[in-house]
């Protein structure tokens, strides 16, 4: 427990993870203030310190993990003719379903006024599952420069099959980690493929 008057560092993340030990532990129903705060072993005001309320913190929270995910995927760029493509891809997606995994991306959907602020967010231009479609595409197209692509292949469209996949996997898999992955693992190395054969794959 953290003594009055001495700063607690990195409290955003602190109060995250504790937040997401809560939802993995005892899913969206027992995620309060107190709950969260207590996961910390810290204050219980911290949280109110530093947040408005439960609906701030969550859409923070959301927002946060969106943007390491997003920040992943930045990275891709860095990958280029390193490793294999699908390797790639799948490091990059099973970041997603990591950092927005089922209890933290679904958890906005049973609280609307976080729901709220998080889509108001995203239009204002906080990274999300765009920015990481964007990120991807912008990868695939450097691969498809050098030729590990090939030459007439969808990078849009496979971009946007992998992201959406993952996230309707984050919306309806549950806490099933291993099957979630497998599924994922699947679906790159279609995606993979179709890469390789242009035209005849995605989008051809």
């Amino acid at each position: 427990m953290s003594p009055r008057g001495v700063t607690t560092p990195d409290v955003r993340e602190l109060l995250f993870g504790a937040a997401e030990r809560v939802l993995e532990r005892e899913g969206p129903g027992a995620l309060t203030s107190r709950a969260i705060t207590g996961e910390a072993g810290c204050a219980k005001g911290l949280l109110h310190a530093h947040f408005s309320g439960l609906d701030e913190f969550v859409a923070e929270l959301v927002l946060d993990r969106f943007a390491r995910v997003a920040r992943r995927a930045g990275e891709l760029r860095g990958r280029v003719g390193q490793g294999t493509v699908a390797e790639n891809l799948l490091g990059t997606a099973l970041a997603l379903l990591a950092s927005a995994g089922p209890t933290v991306a679904g958890l906005a959907l049973v609280r609307p006024a976080s729901s709220a602020r998080i889509r108001e967010a995203l239009e204002g231009g906080a990274p999300g599952f765009g920015t990481v479609q964007e990120a991807i595409a912008d990868y695939l197209d450097a691969e498809r420069r050098g030729g590990r692509v090939a030459e007439g292949a969808d990078t849009a469209t496979a971009a946007l099959a992998l992201v959406g996949t993952v996230h309707h996997l984050l919306m309806t898999g549950g806490h099933d980690r291993r099957t979630t992955q497998e599924r994922t693992g699947q679906l790159v190395a279609l995606i993979e493929s179709a890469l390789r054969h242009g035209p005849d794959g995605i989008g051809g």
